[in-house]
């Protein structure tokens, strides 16, 4: 677990430390989450909602049928790498995980659309594109950007994409039964939470909810217009298109 100092500035930059250093560990159990085993088994009709849920984004981001050269951010374990890679020409994938890429690569492999993807190691934070894209998605990002940062990401994203370019997002509603009992989401006011490995180590991360409200003015302030949605318990994701 990263250490709290007294400079503010030290203790966000431990804590986003910890969390690349949380995810590189998770990466071998990151899939449990998603496919609802071991900790975040919540039993058949709980399990039954969340994959109903997960099929209902997956079909929007289906539906905006992104073509062309696409950029995905914390491209994790590749999960929507994979839906991406079947209509796009190409995908950069960035991951600051070496370890969540090689899952990820391993995945496009059997799936046959390795060729179709370059994956990169970047930390989300410091990278700058250096050309523009048809498409930026990021999945269970966007939670993880402290206040503070959220504006320069977003500032990211909108110098990558090309004017009339598409964005597509998820990430997670606030709902106790989307992570493990043992590790409690934090109160509403705060924006570090404590996670927990099946080893039992623990590491402190950025888990910021916010409302779609709040992500469409911060949006449209970098040359977005972003529609938020919602499913009914679990995921909260959004379509938009940087405006020409």
């Amino acid at each position: 677990m990263s250490e709290r100092t007294e400079n503010p500035a030290d203790d966000q930059a431990n804590i986003l430390a910890g969390q690349r250093d949380y995810y590189r560990a998770r990466a071998p159990e990151y899939d449990e989450w998603i496919l609802r085993r071991g900790r975040y088994d919540h039993g058949p009709e709980m399990n039954a909602r969340w994959f109903e849920e997960t099929e209902q984004v997956r079909d929007a981001l289906i539906g905006l049928d992104i073509r062309g050269d696409v950029l995905e951010l914390a491209a994790g374990t590749g999960h929507w790498t994979e839906t991406l890679a079947r209509t796009a020409a190409s995908v950069l994938a960035l991951d600051a995980s070496p370890e969540t890429l090689a899952v990820a690569r391993e995945r496009l492999g059997r799936a046959g659309l390795a060729e179709k993807v370059r994956f990169e190691i970047a930390d989300l934070f410091e990278w700058v594109p250096d050309r523009t894209y048809d498409a930026v998605v990021f999945g269970f990002w966007l939670s993880h950007v402290p206040d503070d940062r959220l504006q320069h990401f977003l500032a990211t994203v909108a110098a990558s994409l090309r004017p009339g370019g598409k964005v597509f997002w998820v990430d997670s509603l606030r709902q106790d039964s989307a992570t493990a009992p043992d590790q409690p989401l934090p109160a509403e006011e705060e924006e570090v939470m404590t996670r927990r490995l099946n080893d039992g180590r623990t590491f402190q991360v950025i888990k910021r909810f916010r409302s779609g409200a709040t992500y469409e003015a911060a949006f449209a302030r970098q040359g977005i217009d972003l529609t938020v949605s919602e499913t009914p318990a679990y995921f909260q994701y959004a379509t938009g298109v940087r405006r020409e």
